[in-house]
């Protein structure tokens, strides 16, 4: 009986091995929130990618979509370089998913807030001096199943272009701003995206 449980241990046995595969694993942890064990155990790279995106993990997130060559991996690679704060290279991977998904109308929405963003700190760069601009600090808290404050938005009726306009005309710095943005513009138009982290 002890050879038996020793060798379990050596080799890394564990219950839910018998019963999960490595992403089903992954998926329940990632509904529990522990969002690194998630990541390290998933063998999708998507859903890998998503995990990381979740726990904050933008520049890992990014890596992992880099692993898929899928429209919806490209337009998640550029939501994480927005995080970055990596407009530029932000925009080259939406243009990609346009590529692969010429109607894709969140990719094209996404990838103008990102050029307008891209040009607001040119603008402003030179005001910066050494300084290079990254994402906000982005805090978790752990054990609040909230996520944070609840938050009412009000969207004027605007069609999509004058809704764009608007966007382009008040883009902010911080990528909390840019997905405070997105999320109004989803509630909107009724669109939510479901299929992205």
């Amino acid at each position: 009986m002890k050879l038996s449980w020793l060798l379990a241990t050596i080799t890394g046995f564990s219950w839910t091995s018998l019963w999960y595969t490595p992403d089903q694993a992954g998926q329940q942890r990632l509904q529990q929130g522990d969002f690194q064990a998630a990541a390290e155990t998933f063998r999708d790279p998507m859903r890998q990618g998503v995990a990381w995106f979740r726990g904050g993990e933008f520049a890992k997130a990014e890596q992992a979509f880099a692993h898929v060559a899928i429209p919806e991996a490209e337009f998640n690679r550029g939501n994480c370089l927005v995080m970055l704060g990596q407009y530029e290279a932000a925009v080259a991977r939406y243009d990609r998913a346009l590529e692969l998904r010429a109607d894709w109308d969140d990719a094209r929405i996404n990838r103008d807030i990102a050029v307008a963003r891209a040009r607001l700190v040119e603008r402003k760069g030179a005001d910066m001096g050494d300084q290079k601009l990254g994402a906000d600090d982005i805090t978790f808290e752990k054990g609040h199943k909230s996520g944070g404050q609840d938050t009412q938005v009000e969207a004027p009726a605007l069609s999509g272009a004058e809704m764009q306009a608007l966007w382009l005309r008040r883009v902010q710095t911080k990528p909390a701003d840019f997905l405070r943005a997105k999320f109004a513009h989803q509630l909107a138009t009724g669109k939510t995206g479901e299929d992205h982290p």
